[in-house]
């Protein structure tokens, strides 16, 4: 049986919501100061990272609803044949 790994704060993050929370406590120790500049650089670094990949990650999804959303307006388009889709007047 397996067992879970753990994950050290350094770990990569694997979905869109690990990466912002990844993020978000980034963000959390920056503003709270008291690391070393050294540590804060590398945080800060680790921080542009991840945030260029969220918004890759959020890019791809914008494109997928775009997408479903063109294939439902297109399924909600009557085809031509139907009777039902005339206008009677």
């Amino acid at each position: 049986m397996a067992h879970p790994q753990k994950t050290s704060d350094t770990a990569p993050a694997t979905g869109f919501d690990a990466r912002l929370a990844r993020l978000e406590a980034i963000v959390s120790e920056l503003e709270g100061g008291g690391l070393a500049l050294e540590t804060s650089i590398d945080r800060y670094q680790e921080g542009v990272s991840l945030l260029g990949e969220c918004r890759t990650i959020l890019s791809g999804f914008q494109k997928r609803v775009e997408e479903l959303s063109n294939d439902a307006e297109g399924a909600l388009r009557p085809y031509a044949a139907d009777p039902d889709a005339k206008d009677r007047s």
